[in-house]
């Protein structure tokens, strides 16, 4: 019960970590184009978080049952664990240097990374693909959940946030700057609230995933048979395969919770690299990357895939700054950024992967 309880906090440290590292992203825009003071976007933040982690657990059952086979290998706390230190591990090192890296990656690389390992090196233990015959976006597994919607949604936020702006820019093409400034002053509270929102229902899920992972694994177990009343809310029954993945209401309160404090604390770093280091913002620009960043997270947290934020707003905010013109955007860098995106599952996959080699070297698992 201990070790389980011990999974359960490094995972809402994880969901902190992600707060300062990821939350950043859905306010650094609205921060920079001086629209809302960095309290106020925090604030904002919270509030839209906890809102949108309430809603739906389609990217939740992906993370619990769609890229690992529990068939193969088991997923014990130890193992959890593992998992959890090798994603925070790489949100510290990116974080101290600013680069806004995806968390969710970080998250799913170090699951595969411990997957593998624990399963004494049998690669059948993650689930590459497993095609739909119906459409691509229903395939399970690492190929169609997580890399074709890695490079995809950034594609996506780019030509978007691009169409976005240069459709603004030709319409607006004879109104004065001041008067624009002004109405998307506030339009950009709107899409910020929305960019927030739309962080929650697809960032706070994979936290999620992983305390369900740990809950189903030992009421499987039967470590939940004889609890006393107060922690009968720990008892987590596994879905039948064709069910949809039911959260408990306290688990989505505290990972948003959780997430909306790390965002007080340490976002400032991320929230200037995007904002203020790549391209020079005002607030049609930032309302123009919101919009389309959060379009494309509605559309993936829709389809149940758990895309990168931290991606998909870089992209948006690139696309916006080439509408203007190309050497708006400060390559160097972007150049920075997309070798922390190239880096981010391997290094996290290899870190969790060693740490699990190192327990059963030493005893701990099997």
């Amino acid at each position: 019960m201990t070790l389980i309880l011990t999974v359960i906090v490094i995972a809402l440290m994880f969901e902190y970590i992600n707060g300062f590292h990821d939350t950043a992203n859905s306010i650094a825009t609205v921060v920079s184009t001086k629209v809302l003071t960095p309290r106020q976007a925090v604030m904002l933040a919270a509030c839209t978080n906890l809102v949108g982690a309430m809603w739906g657990t389609k990217v939740a059952d992906t993370i619990t049952r769609g890229l690992v086979d529990s068939n193969i290998v088991t997923l014990s706390s130890e193992i959890l664990v593992c998992t959890l230190i090798g994603a925070i591990a790489w949100n510290l090192l990116t974080w101290w240097f600013g680069l806004p890296s995806s968390s969710s990656h970080a998250l799913i690389g170090a699951l595969c990374g411990a997957a593998l390992a624990a399963s004494h090196n049998d690669w059948r233990a993650i689930i590459w693909s497993q095609p739909n015959s119906e459409h691509w976006y229903k395939g399970a597994g690492l190929l169609w959940k997580v890399i074709v919607p890695m490079f995809l949604s950034p594609v996506l936020g780019f030509v978007l946030g691009f169409a976005i702006m240069a459709a603004l820019y030709y319409g607006l093409r004879n109104q004065r700057p001041m008067r624009v400034n002004a109405f998307f002053g506030k339009a950009q509270m709107v899409s910020a609230g929305a960019m927030g929102f739309m962080h929650g229902t697809n960032d706070a899920q994979k936290t999620m995933g992983i305390i369900a992972l740990v809950l189903l694994g030992a009421t499987k177990a039967g470590t939940f048979d004889h609890l006393p009343p107060m922690l009968s809310f720990l008892y987590t029954p596994a879905p039948a395969a064709d069910a949809k993945l039911t959260i408990a209401t306290w688990i989505k309160i505290a990972c948003a919770l959780t997430m909306a404090s790390g965002t007080a604390v340490g976002g400032w770093r991320i929230i200037k690299t995007l904002g203020h280091k790549m391209v020079k913002l005002h607030p049609i620009n930032g309302f123009a990357a919101e919009a389309s960043s959060a379009t494309v997270i509605a559309i993936a947290s829709w389809l149940g895939i758990p895309v990168s934020t931290t991606h998909n707003i870089s992209a948006s905010i690139m696309g916006v700054g080439c509408a203007k013109r190309f050497n708006a955007i400060k390559w160097t860098v972007v150049e920075r950024m997309v070798w922390a995106w190239i880096f981010t599952i391997p290094v996290s996959g290899g870190i969790a992967y060693c740490l699990v080699k190192l327990m059963q070297t030493i005893g701990w698992v099997a």
